[in-house]
């Protein structure tokens, strides 16, 4: 598998599912990462593209209790889609950290079973009923 093979199962999944859950409709991915021609980057930049964005994003307020504040509630939840021995760089790190401070739960996720648990576990979800396996000792 791939960083890419695993995000692109994250969506076959919420695809799978967005009918019994609405929010997953809401999911997307920011197309940030991977080599490209160096005038295709320039453009991008001009647009407003940002080193270090999460990959994954799902909009969706939840009416539960943050972590870092309980009288407040989360306004959405972030990935992070990592592979392997990858690790975040300072740009991700800046971002996830921030955008936590913002409110968001912000995750790192090595596969789409984990990055669904999160997702499932963000909506309330026992993450079984949609389809989720449980996370062996090798992808942990």
């Amino acid at each position: 598998m791939s960083e890419h093979l695993e995000q692109a199962a994250l969506f076959q999944w919420a695809e799978v599912y967005k009918n019994r859950v609405p929010a997953l409709e809401m999911l997307f991915a920011v197309p940030n990462g991977g080599k490209r021609h160096v005038k295709t980057a320039i453009t991008l930049k001009a647009e407003g593209v940002k080193a270090g964005v999460p990959d994954v994003w799902l909009p969706v307020p939840v009416n539960r209790p943050r972590l870092d504040h309980p009288d407040l509630k989360y306004n959405g939840l972030v990935i992070e889609m990592k592979f392997g021995k990858n690790k975040t760089t300072p740009e991700q790190k800046e971002w996830l950290q921030k955008l936590t401070e913002h409110g968001w739960l912000s995750v790192i996720a090595y596969s789409w079973v984990e990055a669904a648990r999160y997702i499932c576990a963000y909506l309330g979800l026992k993450a079984s009923d949609f389809g989720v396996p449980q996370i062996t000792k090798d992808e942990s």
